[in-house]
């Protein structure tokens, strides 16, 4: 590999172990600080942060993928993933944070439920808790795996080599600063993905002669390629279910720990609209940048009679266009993508296992120093156990991670919602919410069902029936259950400091 390319990357990795130390200085020392940044996030960090976790190495490897494959059909995913963001940002965010703050200052999703339905059972804590370190550890599984196969497959090093550097990388960082080092690595990673997600499709679009160059080569190649009702890989028409299955990724947002936890960490609610404006600017731009990036790389490879992995187009264009210098910053982008995410799942993941499980059942009295030491430690376990899975390459793990959306949006989307906005929900209705969403899901990928020759997973997205199921489920039960005073008069007290604000 070019020299400029290595330094490129060196540089990355400096700069993210050198915002981790600045963050622990700046950061306090206590359990709300390493966990939630002491609740300090300016927007536009609050705002990149939860764009560039969110999504992962899949925007710049699976969507220019999907539409190198499909053509245009395939960004009905980006249409739905907008709009499910527009939608959080608008309905969870200012009442999450304030809420969060209000009922007991619960710094964890699980801790927000029991301190919300008040319940003195645990049980919401724990079963929720349970569902975020299962899942939470297999997605950081594959994003480790991810980076095994970016240095194997771009640097030729040893495939656990590369599971060591990107875990180790992420591990340091995390470990030393918490949720600000998090957060703040994740902002420069955003700023990298977005640059590097306008750069590439307009370099490749100016070698192709121009827009209307490049698309006349399109239609060349395949006029399917530009048809948004199409699969142009199959040449068939996409139904009405198609579509909605698609789009239905956008349900997801409402209860994804790694994201939502965004929200409950802003400044103050004032902070969201602006944060709003910037995250939804970024995403919308990165996710044209990573679709145009694929169809247009389509028509550049075509054209050097080349034949590549659709999911590498990126990767590729990355090399031969750019200088090594460059390639490198490019390709930092791709480990920014799939860090990012990585060390906001491991925090959750360890805020979980500290404050839900150590503080609520091992030492109720535990320090704010020794929560902190806690913290660190659960960050070091899930790490270890994430890469010791990851040496597995042929592990089943990746195709339960592919269904992790799914299980967390039908599990605690709905769940999120009606707690914010129905008052009279009940805990019962809470603690099955989330035992319906998520059985559904399992149920929807694994049962040996077919509709029209397909699995049910491939005839509709499971998130669409566990979603629904689940908030059928809070409705129906919170109908046929009480609420408890204690319950009602918080989230009176939630609904009056927040229209005071």
């Amino acid at each position: 590999m070019a020299t400029g390319t290595l330094i490129s990357l060196a540089l990355y990795f400096i700069a993210m172990l050198g915002i981790g130390i600045f963050a622990y200085r700046q950061t306090n020392t206590n359990v709300e600080g390493f966990m939630l940044g002491g609740r300090q996030l300016s927007p536009s960090v609050t705002a990149l942060s939860a764009g560039a976790s969110d999504m992962s190495g899949w925007m710049l490897m699976g969507l220019p993928g999907a539409m190198y494959v499909s053509g245009i059909s395939s960004a009905w995913i980006a249409v739905g993933l907008t709009l499910g963001a527009l939608a959080n940002y608008f309905l969870v965010a200012p009442r999450l944070r304030v809420y969060t703050e209000v009922a007991k200052n619960s710094i964890t999703l699980p801790d927000f439920f029991e301190n919300r339905f008040n319940d003195s059972s645990r049980s919401l804590r724990v079963i929720a808790s349970v569902v975020i370190v299962i899942f939470f550890t297999l997605y950081t599984s594959s994003g480790v795996v991810a980076g095994g196969k970016l240095f194997e497959t771009s640097f030729a090093l040893n495939y656990e080599l590369g599971l060591y550097i990107t875990a180790g990388v992420v591990v340091s960082y995390t470990l030393i600063g918490g949720f600000m080092a998090v957060s703040m690595t994740d902002f420069v990673q955003g700023c990298i993905m977005f640059v590097s997600l306008i750069l590439v499709p307009a370099v490749v679009i100016s070698e192709l002669g121009g827009l209307d160059n490049a698309l006349t080569a399109i239609n060349q190649i395949n006029p399917n390629l530009t048809h948004p009702l199409i699969n142009a890989k199959t040449g068939a028409s996409l139904s009405f279910i198609g579509i909605i299955s698609l789009m239905s990724w956008g349900l997801g947002y409402f209860g994804q720990p790694h994201i939502i936890v965004r929200f409950m960490a802003i400044r103050k609610v004032q902070d969201i609209p602006t944060a709003r404006n910037i995250g939804m600017g970024w995403m919308v731009i990165s996710l044209i940048g990573a679709l145009t990036t694929g169809l247009f790389g389509l028509a550049y490879v075509t054209a050097q009679g080349e034949t590549i992995d659709p999911e590498t187009i990126y990767l590729h264009l990355s090399q031969v266009l750019f200088h090594p210098f460059i390639g490198g910053f490019l390709l930092a982008a791709i480990l920014a993508a799939i860090m990012s995410t990585i060390s906001s799942q491991l925090l959750v993941t360890s805020s979980s296992l500290t404050s839900d499980f150590y503080q609520a059942f091992v030492h109720r009295d535990a320090s704010d120093k020794e929560l902190v030491i806690a913290g660190r430690v659960s960050v070091v376990v899930v790490s270890l156990l994430a890469v010791y899975l990851a040496h597995d390459r042929d592990s089943s793990i990746l195709s339960l991670v592919s269904n992790a959306w799914a299980g967390f949006g039908a599990a605690f989307g709905p769940l999120v919602l009606f707690s914010l906005f129905k008052r009279t929900m009940t805990r019962i209705a809470a603690l099955s919410s989330i035992i319906v969403g998520s059985t559904t899901v399992l149920l929807w990928i694994y049962l040996p069902i077919t509709i029209q020759g397909q699995s049910l997973s491939s005839w509709m997205y499971e998130i669409v029936p566990g979603f629904i199921l689940s908030s059928l489920t809070i409705v129906l039960v919170s109908k046929f259950s009480s609420t408890d005073n204690e319950t009602l008069t918080l989230h009176d007290t939630f609904t009056s400091v927040f229209n005071a604000r």
